[in-house]
């Protein structure tokens, strides 16, 4: 059975009892939201068996990123990569995405699926792509099946189909500013023209079950509509294709498969919310992973900004998942530091998100760290911080010095401008005051502003 049929069965599997454990949550909970096909556990039979550690994505639990990685045609290898899936990993990626287009996308698959603890997931088209020798038109449904087949025995966690864009939805994208920015969806539309038929993998979406539901490969629905920039967002293109996303949620989960969702893009902020609750409302709650959504366009180079914010508001509204966007988005292949700046600014906007969605044991780690920095504990604060190492970095870089680890002021403010140094002060005036002889506690500390008599 798949965790969902499982769940249908009231039966708790040992991967829900385990995300209960991560995320706090009672056992039976997890097992309902997989149940009502509200969280995922993105857990292939044959990665299981590996090393993966089950981990769930619903709106029930913590909000959860999501890095990309692959090599390409022009740049990149399996050390690359398996460095780029450490770094991602290691700064907190609750899954990973391998998007290999280049050579030898096996065997650096298989390396990742290996070395890797979290889920991973693919885009089968582009490897099915490379097969074909680059020629979409070449296509036939058995190719795209043979593949996704291939990768669930691989061990692959969940996939991106372009499955919602029908024929239909062609023409309203014809007067967008960056038309159709999804490469799977540019090479399914590609193909519709070619041969003027209907997308394959919507009339073979049974089929594809068939075989998601055997390795439990969980779905997700990718957007092939998503807009490329704040002009196309929320057009009805984009609202199309949702409505079909919606009805293959459907027919997925009649089949006993998992399911999630893919959304926007690049949405303005005012949009974001309304974006967020209508998928909720067309695919029945099943669990959202969003691209950004980026808020502005004109920051090729701070992609990983623009996004996260857009992001963080994502989150907050129900957005179960975020992909993040690194520096390099829209620019070239993204390095292992490119990948540690897009995992930390996602990381950021994801706990920002479960902050203000008030999540159990949220706001822990902000206290604690508040904490030591009033206690002026240097080394408390770095190992609290989403990335320590640069944290201690910027410190050292001008109090290197171990006597300045337990200094009472940082290099801005100096020992004379500290203002929690001077709160300090002010706490140790106040109290001796009030354990003066003959002082009156209530006159002792007055706001400033204020006179007495």
């Amino acid at each position: 059975m798949t965790q969902l049929e499982a769940a249908r069965r009231h039966e708790i599997t040992p991967q829900m009892a385990f995300v209960a454990r991560r995320e706090n949550l009672p056992e039976e909970t997890v097992r309902a939201e997989v149940g009502r096909g509200r969280m995922v556990i993105p857990a292939n039979r044959v990665h299981l068996a590996k090393r993966l550690e089950p981990m769930g994505i619903g709106i029930a639990a913590l909000t959860k990123i999501n890095a990309n990685i692959g090599n390409s045609a022009v740049t990149s290898d399996v050390a690359t990569e398996l460095e780029k899936l450490h770094m991602a990993v290691h700064h907190g990626a609750d899954t990973v995405m391998d998007l290999s287009t280049g050579r030898d996308i096996d065997g650096i698959r298989q390396a990742i699926i290996d070395a890797s603890p979290v889920p991973i997931g693919t885009v089968p088209i582009y490897q099915m792509l490379e097969e074909l020798g680059g020629d979409i038109e070449e296509m036939r449904p058995r190719h795209f099946l043979d593949m996704c087949e291939k990768q669930a025995r691989q061990g692959v966690d969940y996939m991106t189909v372009h499955a919602g864009l029908l024929q239909e939805h062609l023409a309203l994208t014809m007067g967008r500013i960056t038309g159709i920015v999804s490469r799977g969806g540019s090479l399914i539309a590609k193909w519709m023209m070619a041969h003027r038929k209907q997308n394959p993998l919507y009339e073979h979406f049974e089929d594809l079950c068939d075989i998601f539901r055997e390795y439990d490969v969980t779905w997700s629905l990718g957007d092939g509509l998503r807009p490329g920039s704040i002009a196309d967002a929320s057009d009805e293109a984009q609202f199309a294709e949702l409505h079909v996303l919606g009805e293959l949620t459907r027919r997925a989960w009649a089949k006993g498969c998992q399911v999630m969702v893919e959304g926007p893009g690049h949405v303005p902020m005012d949009q974001i919310d309304m974006n967020v609750k209508r998928q909720m409302e067309e695919c029945d709650e099943a669990p959202f992973y969003v691209l950004g959504p980026l808020v502005t366009d004109i920051a090729p180079g701070y992609d990983h900004i623009t996004s996260a914010i857009g992001a963080a508001l994502a989150g907050w509204s129900g957005a179960a998942m975020l992909c993040y966007v690194t520096p390099k988005e829209h620019l070239g292949l993204p390095d292992a530091d490119d990948v540690r700046q897009g995992v930390i600014a996602y990381k950021i906007a994801a706990h920002a998100a479960d902050l203000a969605r008030h999540r159990r044991g949220a706001r822990d780690r902000d206290d604690a760290l508040s904490r030591a920095r009033f206690a002026f504990d240097w080394n408390e604060q770095f190992r609290l911080s989403l990335d320590p190492e640069t944290a201690r970095r910027y410190h050292d870089e001008t109090l290197p010095q171990d006597t300045f680890k337990s200094a009472h002021f940082c290099s801005m403010c100096g020992p004379k401008y500290c203002s929690m140094k001077i709160t300090e002060e002010i706490r140790q005036m106040a109290a001796e005051s009030t354990l003066a002889p003959g002082t009156n506690a209530d006159v002792a500390v007055v706001p400033l502003g204020t006179t007495t008599r």
